[in-house]
């Protein structure tokens, strides 16, 4: 066997909600059927007729998801294919809205250029469940695909196949949760950075489809596979451009980011300040609660404590999960079974957040607008919106984040016993030790410090909060060091 034909059959591993890989060196054709088929075996052991399929702007795209459609279609079931690129909570939108046993979106979200994806989602309209996950991945590897069900390349079964446009219902959706008549009183400035991926055309779509007289300006707003030279990640690097376009604004005018495919939010603000995701969570969660909303509030454990604090001055519960929105989602379906454990907001830390109402997924085209929302109801900008929780809980938030390679040799399990029997790092006592994910120093003066190895790579990454500029980056220092040396 050559090397090329070695690199070409490597096996298919599923992540959290599906699997992502190097297009045309794993990523194929013939690989996407086989998981098509894995995944049509399932839905239809669990009763299922129906599938949802939406691809992103990546190479490929229409192929990858023409291939998916057909091999669930020979299998038997039903598939609403979106007719053209589409964002990823669209798709979960709309498996929710049709009934359909499930869904599957084409992308590999905020990966390089060279990825892309199967990312699974459940009847409810959201990630998959790491159990229908691992059930999708058994029939995988266990080879119990539907016979005859892998369609080659091409091959279409048009009576089984039927073309969605999901723009109107889900644009309809969103109009029951924003005050639309605040909004159209709103004169207001707000751009749209699309970052070249699936959300492109959206955010001004919908504007105009709300009569929303909202001056409305696309930057990276051609959807193109090369996401214009940049990871498609809402995160400082990868802005550079943004910042530059809103170096001339003022007030209350700022730019919404969505990632390759559209499921988180980043933004902006005037001047050219970038506004991170923990700032975007608690605006969000004080401005549902001001529009009369309760509910639990999760996150995961490596967001702010400005959440917590703001949870305690609100009076609203709180579910602190493991890093991964698997776990908000599984609060979201408890909150939908049961509910007096209803879920008000929840969110991570990479930028994705979902609120009461509205599906229990990531959604960065429906957050941008209730920031918006945030924004008309107040009067403020949201920088201003943030100074004003700060001062309501008496936290100030300085935060970051280093992603740190392990030499070889370096155990993870050495260095997670080290860092747990710390006494005290940079000069603040550690207070207590959370193991949720990780491990997660809380420091004295409101601070912590955590570590957390990534599954699948020797890379282990390490959060630190603080309450000003100078002490975050001595923490950050410190526990850079303790990992480096």
């Amino acid at each position: 066997m050559t090397t090329f034909e070695q690199e070409t059959n490597l096996p298919i591993r599923f992540g959290t909600d599906g699997w992502r890989d190097i297009i045309a060196q794993n990523f194929t054709y013939a690989n996407v059927a086989r998981v098509a088929s894995a995944h049509a075996a399932y839905l239809l052991s669990q009763g299922g007729t129906e599938v949802v399929v939406g691809h992103d702007t990546r190479f490929q795209g229409e192929g990858f998801a023409g291939v998916a459609a057909s091999t669930l279609a020979a299998a038997g079931l039903k598939v609403h294919l979106a007719r053209e690129f589409v964002p990823t909570p669209v798709v979960s939108f709309s498996v929710r809205a049709l009934g359909a046993a499930g869904g599957v979106m084409l992308t590999a979200s905020h990966n390089p250029p060279a990825y892309n994806g199967y990312k699974l989602k459940g009847p409810y309209g959201g990630s998959a469940t790491p159990e229908i996950v691992a059930q999708v991945e058994a029939r995988l590897v266990g080879g119990a695909q539907m016979a005859g069900g892998v369609a080659k390349p091409g091959q279409v079964h048009p009576a089984e196949i039927v073309s969605l446009d999901a723009r109107s219902a889900y644009f309809t959706a969103i109009d029951g949760l924003l005050d639309l008549g605040t909004l159209r009183k709103y004169r207001g400035r707000v751009f749209h950075d699309a970052m070249g991926g699936a959300g492109a055309g959206w955010i001004g779509d919908y504007l105009k489809h709300a009569g929303l007289p909202v001056e409305f300006q696309a930057l990276r707003g051609e959807p193109t596979p090369m996401f214009y030279g940049v990871n498609p990640e809402p995160i400082p690097q990868n802005l550079e451009l943004t910042m530059q376009a809103m170096q001339g604004e003022t007030g209350q005018t700022f730019a919404i980011v969505t990632d390759g495919d559209a499921d988180r939010v980043g933004v902006v603000t005037a001047g050219g300040q970038f506004f991170n995701s923990h700032q975007i969570f608690a605006v969000l969660l004080k401005h549902l609660h001001d529009k009369g909303l309760r509910g639990r509030v999760v996150k995961t454990v490596s967001g702010s404590g400005i959440i917590d604090r703001l949870c305690e001055v609100l009076g609203l519960d709180l579910v602190e999960t493991p890093v991964g929105f698997k776990y908000i989602t599984d609060a979201f379906l408890e909150g939908e079974a049961q509910p007096d454990l209803a879920v008000l907001m929840g969110g991570e830390e990479s930028g994705g957040l979902a609120s009461r109402g509205h599906i229990p997924e990531r959604d960065g085209i429906f957050n941008g607008l209730l920031l918006l929302e945030a924004v008309a109801l107040s009067g403020r900008s949201l920088p201003e919106l943030f100074a004003e929780i700060e001062e309501l809980t008496g936290f100030r938030h300085f935060y970051g984040r280093n992603d740190l390679q392990l030499t070889p040799g370096q155990s993870r399990e050495a260095l997670g016993v080290q860092v747990s029997g710390l006494s005290e790092l940079a000069g603040h006592r550690v207070l207590s030790v959370n193991s949720r994910d990780g491990v997660k120093l809380l420091l004295s003066n409101d601070a912590f410090a955590m570590f957390r190895f990534s599954g699948t790579e020797p890379v282990v990454r390490v959060y630190v909060e603080a309450q000003s500029a100078a002490e975050q980056q001595e923490v950050l220092a410190a526990a850079t060091g303790i990992v480096s040396s």
